[in-house]
């Protein structure tokens, strides 16, 4: 039915809707009252539409969904960086004891008392005998270390991984990105991180001499100067750039398969952050053991050494050929996997700790940022 007057916007209210017209007013398929028409004012149309919406229009009272991948603009880089200092500090002081086992059996001339045959036999050894705080000596010099490593880490792996993806493949995942960006992340991870690594192992080995963290810096500093503290820089990278690159390719590839939506999704997070850490951590396992080497000095090692290898300091391993040819003549091929159970053990509850509170973080701080920008928004409206 058409009734002269009326305004294109009730048509455009009926549309796709059954309308009836009941004395002056227009009722939907229910019975429900949709509008009316007023009376004409002299000098106007005949009638003039009023619309009362019971409900609010669907584009207004749907949230959206909140993207935690993308975040605000200008907020992304400081959110990267708090979760990451957060999830770095968390992932190395929860599984230090694990990690002060790996740099015991890796040891290539162990002492007697220092032979374990399993991680839990090592942790009840030294539990037993040197006390239960034994297996956290150094942890606060690595926690001192890890926050700010971890906040450029996981801020540079970000920008760098968006950044290349929207070159190489705009608008999808670029596996050759995630794998770049975590080399780059790793080379500013480890400047930060590698006088702490030298500290912290020295302070896990068996009948370490160092009274404590400023006693061993202090030895150190007077003994070898401050090259001690990157003695095993290059081996660090060496292993480093490897490991976190197979590791963000594994992660991000497993995400894709797991999580496909990129939604914040807890279990995924950490069969990812596990999976990709224990592949990575045995391909590379070699390499940890020469950078273990490097850091330690270890005694019995080191009297191997040739006389010609001997430095106004006396004599030291150092670069990654000398501390391979010191691994092999010591223990052949096998002793390139010394450790690679406690390692993988270490790394897989490792990266998934990391990864699961760097991507919870990174929610919640997400959230609460859209939500303040909500709430911004309706007081502007609500002033209009």
């Amino acid at each position: 039915m058409e009734t002269p007057g009326v305004d294109s916007r009730v048509a455009g209210a009926a549309a796709g809707a059954e309308l009836r017209w009941m004395g002056g007013r227009l009722l939907d398929a229910t019975g429900g009252f949709v509008g009316s028409l007023s009376p004409r004012i002299p000098g106007e149309q005949d009638f003039t539409p009023v619309l009362h919406r019971l409900t609010p229009e669907t584009t207004t009272s749907v949230e959206p969904e909140i993207d935690y991948e993308g975040l605000p603009q200008g907020a992304s880089t400081s959110t990267h960086m708090l979760a990451g200092s957060v999830a770095g500090i968390m992932e190395h002081c929860l599984m230090y004891p694990i990690d002060c086992v790996k740099t015991r059996m890796q040891s290539l001339h162990p002492e007697p008392a220092a032979r374990y045959s399993s991680v839990m036999d090592a942790l009840r050894q030294i539990v037993r005998t040197e006390g239960v705080w034994r297996p956290i000596r150094g942890v606060n010099v690595l926690a001192v270390g890890a926050g700010p490593a971890h906040a450029l880490y996981f801020a540079s792996y970000e920008k760098i991984k968006f950044s290349l993806s929207d070159s190489i493949q705009p608008g999808a995942n670029s596996h050759f990105a995630n794998g770049v960006a975590g080399c780059i992340a790793t080379v500013l991870h480890d400047t930060i991180m590698n006088p702490a690594e030298v500290v912290k192992q020295r302070m896990q080995m068996f009948n370490s001499p160092y009274r404590g963290v400023l006693d061993c810096v202090g030895s150190l500093l007077r003994r070898d100067g401050p090259a001690a503290f990157y003695r095993s820089f290059t081996t660090q990278l060496t292993m480093n750039v490897p490991f976190q690159a197979l590791h963000f390719m594994t992660y991000e590839y497993l995400q894709e398969l797991l999580n496909p939506h990129r939604q914040y999704n807890p279990s995924s997070h950490v069969a990812s952050g596990a999976l990709a850490g224990a592949l990575a951590a045995a391909a590379t396992t070699p390499l940890d053991v020469c950078k273990t080497l490097l850091n330690t000095q270890e005694a019995q090692a080191v009297h191997l050494l040739p006389a010609a290898a001997s430095g106004p300091g006396g004599r030291h391993i150092s670069g990654l050929g000398e501390a391979c040819r010191t691994v092999y003549r010591t223990g052949g091929a096998a002793a390139f996997f010394k450790g690679v159970h406690a390692r993988v053990i270490y790394q897989m509850p490792s990266t998934a700790i990391s990864w699961s509170v760097y991507e919870f973080f990174k929610y919640v701080i997400t959230e609460r940022q859209h939500q303040r920008s909500r709430l911004r928004g309706g007081d502007r409206d609500g002033a209009k």
